[in-house]
């Protein structure tokens, strides 16, 4: 069994940055992929990034490229979001999640693959 626990989210004004932390315990995520998804109010989640096991792989969403990046630290079992030029539309709820498969050949991008999930961490970005 794995427990994610977000942090890092709050208030910022558009155009400024946060990095969120995905720790995870339990037991090991190393062989994992890791992905972070987010759910606005009255939206459905969506997928925002995702990390291959040991970090050489990554992808984004097409409304984050360019300004979010993706990483982790197997060891310390965490993996990180960092959100710059924040846009009022980045507002949501952000979970981690960590995949099903360790053998998944493929970055993992739909939610169905993933098979742990951290409670959420609230960014709210400001006009």
């Amino acid at each position: 069994q794995v427990q994610l626990v977000e942090s890092g989210g709050g208030l910022v004004q558009a155009g400024g940055s946060l990095r969120l932390s995905c720790a995870a315990s339990g037991r090991t995520v190393s062989g994992y992929a890791m992905g972070w998804f987010r759910q606005a109010p009255g939206m459905e989640r969506e997928f925002v990034a995702t990390i291959s096991w040991s970090g050489g792989s990554t992808d984004y969403a097409a409304s984050v490229k360019g300004r979010f990046t993706i990483s982790r630290d197997n060891a310390k079992n965490t993996v990180y979001l960092q959100m710059n030029s924040l846009k009022p539309e980045d507002t949501a709820v952000y979970y981690c999640a960590a995949d099903s498969d360790p053998v998944r050949l493929r970055l993992p991008y739909r939610e169905s693959q993933y098979a742990y999930w951290g409670q959420g961490t609230q960014v709210t970005v400001s006009s």
